[in-house]
């Protein structure tokens, strides 16, 4: 093992889908990669398995050696001070399972575990879009929406670990059910499943032809309601600006709440770019409250589908290492 591979630490973004697992250095460069299936199907013992095999191919692209230590970023909810999955609703039959502590099994290094949307948001505040910050909010517009807290320089967690469910603020009273119980949830108005929704009573309704075109019958999906708009179908331009109004009306709830000094959007929805970020930004400005809506930023995310991996690496780094 060389120098550069001397103090690795190891990271993992654990997905539904999709293991992303880093090895990262001392400066926070990333040395090694790996990305395979995660085969959910297989159960705990399978996709941990696939885990401990994913972090050893990262390190081996690293030039080998061992790791200092671990981190993984998951689905909640979680309880990071034991380091245990409470229960992940896209891996079945996680329940209650010590992640953290098998990986320490497996690696023979110490290990933390933190929810992904918290290891997001650390990692756009300490190497992405928010660095240089003290008061920052982190969004993921996606399928669903998600976020992590940064106040004054630190990662809030909450009372129980649950803080930064943002996605689940509600906005309307009787709106649509969300899966958290609640109705009116701003994922549910914001998100890419409300937009393909939305899209999906157009094509029900025979109001958007250029859509109706696009989808051929298929599955329609945030990206081709998006599409469909920037083709000119006026009726799916009006569902994506709808959706941003309702974006913007959670940028207006956060701003208040916490006068942050950046809010920072990640996720695949949130490269709609213009259609969705300006009547957010509109909606923004003309609600919130002064000071806090002259003082905060709101930019995109910077470290892409690393951003989770590379927050924990910095977290695992901070409290496991001397």
């Amino acid at each position: 093992m060389d120098g550069s591979s001397a103090g690795l630490i190891g990271a993992v973004d654990l997905g539904g889908t999709k293991i992303l697992s880093l090895a990262i250095d001392a400066a926070g460069r990333v040395r090694g990669e790996d990305v395979r299936p995660t085969e959910a199907e297989s159960g705990p013992d399978g996709v941990i398995g696939r885990i401990r095999d994913s972090l050893r191919a990262a390190l081996a692209a690293a030039g080998g050696g061992s790791y200092a230590a671990a981190g993984i970023a998951a689905p909640g909810p979680i309880d990071p001070a034991r380091g245990v999955i409470v229960e992940a609703p896209n891996l079945p039959g996680w329940h209650n399972v010590p992640l953290a502590a098998r990986l320490v099994e497996a690696l023979g290094c110490p290990a933390l575990l933190e929810n992904d949307a918290n290891a997001a948001a650390w990692g756009e505040f300490t190497a992405g879009a928010g660095a240089g910050t003290r008061h920052m909010i982190y969004l993921t517009v996606s399928t669903g929406i998600g976020g992590g807290l940064i106040l004054d320089g630190r990662l809030y967690r909450g009372a129980g670990g649950a803080a930064g469910e943002l996605g689940h603020v509600p906005l309307v009273a009787n709106g649509p059910a969300c899966g958290c119980g609640g109705h009116g949830c701003l994922e549910q108005l914001a998100s890419g499943t409300a937009i393909a929704r939305q899209g999906a009573a157009l094509l029900a309704g025979g109001t958007a032809p250029i859509l109706e075109r696009l989808a051929a019958g298929g599955e329609v999906t945030a990206e081709l309601v998006h599409a469909a708009a920037e083709q000119g179908d006026a009726a799916a331009r009006a569902v994506i600006e709808e959706a941003g109004r309702y974006l913007g009306s959670g940028l207006v709830a956060f701003t208040n709440a916490f006068n942050p000094d950046m809010i920072v959007i990640g996720g695949g929805a949130a490269k709609i770019g213009a259609r969705l970020w300006e009547p957010a930004l509109e909606e923004l400005h003309r609600r919130a409250i002064r000071p806090s809506r002259d003082q905060v930023r709101v930019v995109p995310a910077a470290l892409g589908d690393r951003a989770g991996a590379l927050g924990v690496a910095a977290l695992a780094r901070e409290h496991l290492t001397p």
